[in-house]
């Protein structure tokens, strides 16, 4: 199992814990909507996600990428959407314990969580899809909008660089910095905190405030996600991904 969950007190923790670096695959994204489903059938008030380790997520496994090709991307890109919007769409609130790095899906899976708490430390975060050669699903895009705004996506997305904890503070990547060894503690007093909000008039809340961005999705969903799979299956972005995996994954 490549996702934990555990229920205590009414706060359902979902830890990420897959590979080195708590990384994306198809079976991954995939246990991550059915545990998110058990947390809200179990009747959880709120959601803390984290990862094991010093990592939150490194964000997509490339290494199955590499291994499975473009078969594996047709299959991969819409569970991995499918993931992200379950987070998204929870509705309870879930905070993010981001125990350490949370790099390009990685940081698209914080964004989509209503709160973040990063713990202090080495930890980087930065969207990096484009240093790779592939563009983002359209459920990426609008969960990074919505979480920050669209006049600062650009500078994000672009440059794909990664920023340590206090800089992402100050660019509002995250809500709050607190020692590693709090962290989890902290999002789980948060979690705990809003989940005594009254469950169903939160939920249409957060509906309401996230409509804008589901509608884009919902909208737009077949017919770019049609054009992301082209390119990340291309020959080009293949060849991308195995030159980083060769280069950095497997040295």
């Amino acid at each position: 199992m490549t996702i934990h969950l555990e229920l205590d007190a009414g706060v359902a923790l979902v830890t990420l814990d897959h590979g080195r670096g708590n990384t994306l695959d198809t079976a991954t994204c995939r246990e991550l909507v059915l545990q998110l489903g058990e947390a809200e059938a179990a009747g959880a008030k709120a959601v803390v996600l984290t990862g094991t380790g010093s990592m939150f997520s490194a964000g997509v496994d490339l290494l199955s990428i590499d291994e499975g090709g473009a078969g594996y991307v047709s299959e991969f890109l819409p569970a991995l959407s499918d993931a992200l919007l379950a987070v998204f769409g929870f509705p309870r609130p879930v905070v993010a314990a981001v125990n350490g790095h949370a790099i390009a899906g990685g940081l698209v899976l914080a964004a989509a969580c209503d709160h973040r708490v990063l713990a202090a430390g080495p930890a980087r975060l930065g969207v990096t899809e484009l240093l790779v050669g592939v563009p983002f699903p359209i459920a990426a895009l609008e969960i990074l909008r919505c979480a920050y705004g669209t006049n600062p996506l650009p500078g994000l997305i672009y440059s794909g660089a990664t920023v340590p904890g206090e800089d992402a503070l100050a660019r509002g990547l995250v809500d709050e910095i607190a020692p590693a060894e709090e962290v989890l503690g902290r999002a789980r007093e948060l979690a705990t905190r809003l989940g005594e909000l009254p469950a169903e008039p939160f939920a249409l809340t957060k509906a309401q405030l996230h409509r804008p961005y589901h509608q884009r999705i919902a909208e737009n969903r077949v017919s770019d996600d049609d054009g992301v799979e082209r390119m990340w299956c291309s020959e080009a972005a293949l060849a991308a991904v195995k030159s980083y995996v060769d280069r950095v994954l497997r040295s």
